[in-house]
């Protein structure tokens, strides 16, 4: 009996060794049947839920790699910017210098001769900073302004000239005739090669070449001698077929000409408000009427009229001539103010330049009997600056006909006069002095 207990035993051993190895070998071959591939075409384990092949993340690499590239592309040509920026700021401080260097050397001054290059430029642009040029400056009266005389290319305008001399000359002294030219050629310098610093932007002609100036471009110039300081000079160019004007100052401190300034001057959208105080005087204000509808409706077309009258009579005429003018021109660009007091200029200019108030506006102080043209208000709107300049013309009455025509049996018409001798005197004066 023991024995075929042992013999039992030993084959329920070996029955469950076979069993658990038919177990493991089953379990083998379900891990292999489930295990993932390991072909190169396989999808690899990548976010929860997701598969991603090889080509996605070469695409994301090659995505990066085209990031850094770029990146690196603008640090690049920002240092490449930078580069040239710091080497166009060395040449031009280089050139400054030499400049200075060559403006002293060039510049003799009979004052200390120990005086070192620096010191003489150095004082002459302390000449500039104490001329009118720079700065206004309080007067007393109108009588302590300095005058401008005017010239053109062919003729100069005096001031000075008594009553034995004609106002309108051509230059017969040549330091005067060879001072002129130096100073016009001096601003078409300035004007065809500009520095950095000209409020100024470069134009090209028609065919895209740059845009030269030349004497016959020279419109009108202003100039005036501070006798302790130098001689200041106001120049104005443009072109035919351009309606911007270039203006240019310059300042000669008892040596070289020393640029001050480079501008353009837009005067297109610059509105002129004709001021006219009036009594009773209708017939001239009917002369004076065809003179604007010529110039300032039908030509200038930038202008505002504001007629302040005094009194009742005669106002309904005036109303009447205003509004023919609308009815002709369609013009609707006036205000009439009245006043039932007695005339006086002063009040009348007052109130009308206080009815204005649309905002910015030049003001022309005018009379019924002045007879002016389009180039004149133009010349109003170059010379006049709000804030801190004024123009004040001679008008062309206060000359004796008999000196001005002396050379005709009787003066010429109204027309043909403005050919003749123009206003020769302008002042630029700083607003605070209270002229």
């Amino acid at each position: 009996m023991p024995r075929r207990g042992l013999i039992l035993q030993t084959r329920t051993h070996w029955l469950l060794l076979g069993l658990a190895l038919l177990c493991s070998l089953v379990l083998f071959l379900y891990l292999l049947e489930c295990a993932p591939q390991t072909d190169g075409n396989a999808p690899l384990p990548g976010i929860i839920g997701e598969n991603y092949g090889k080509e996605y993340y070469q695409a994301l690499l090659q995505e990066q790699e085209e990031h850094y590239q770029t990146r690196a592309t603008s640090l690049k040509r920002q240092i490449a910017q930078l580069k040239q920026e710091l080497q166009e700021m060395s040449e031009k401080m280089r050139s400054l210098q030499e400049r200075k260097n060559i403006g002293a050397n060039g510049i003799g001054y009979q004052g200390n001769k120990e005086q070192t290059p620096s010191d003489l430029l150095e004082f002459l642009h302390s000449q500039i900073d104490k001329a009118e040029v720079s700065i206004g400056a309080k007067l007393p009266s109108e009588y302590g302004v300095i005058p401008f005389e005017s010239f053109t290319l062919m003729k100069v305008f005096q001031l000075e000239m008594g009553l034995t001399r004609h106002p309108e000359e051509k230059p017969v002294r040549k330091d005067k005739r060879d001072e002129l030219v130096e100073v016009i050629e001096a601003g078409l310098e300035v004007i065809n090669n500009p520095d950095e610093d000209d409020e100024q932007e470069d134009e090209d002609g028609p065919l895209g070449e740059k845009m030269i100036f030349n004497e016959n471009d020279f419109i009108e110039g202003y100039y005036r001698t501070e006798r302790d300081k130098g001689t200041q000079y106001e120049l104005f160019f443009k072109k035919a077929d351009l309606m911007e004007y270039r203006h240019v100052t310059l300042f000669r401190p008892f040596g070289p000409l020393m640029k001050v300034k480079s501008e353009m001057i837009d005067i297109t959208r610059s509105i002129i408000n004709i001021i006219v105080p009036l009594a009773e005087r209708t017939e001239a204000f009917v002369q004076f009427m065809q003179n604007f509808r010529d110039v300032c409706i039908h030509q200038d077309k930038r202008i505002h009229l504001t007629v302040v009258y005094f009194g009742k009579e005669g106002l309904s005429k005036v109303k009447s001539i205003l509004e023919s003018v609308t009815s002709e021109s369609n013009f609707h660009n006036y205000t009439l103010v009245s006043l039932n007091e007695e005339f006086n200029r002063g009040r009348g200019l007052n109130v009308g330049a206080r009815a204005w108030d649309k905002g910015e506006v030049l003001m022309f102080f005018c009379d019924v009997d002045i007879y002016f043209s389009a180039e004149f208000l133009n010349s109003c709107r170059l010379n006049a600056e709000p804030g801190k300049k004024v123009f004040y013309p001679v008008v062309f009455s206060l000359y004796n006909p008999a000196i001005v025509y002396a050379s005709q049996d009787v003066p010429p018409p109204v027309e043909q006069q403005l050919h003749a001798p123009r206003p020769v005197w302008n002042t630029t004066q700083d607003l605070n002095s209270r002229l």
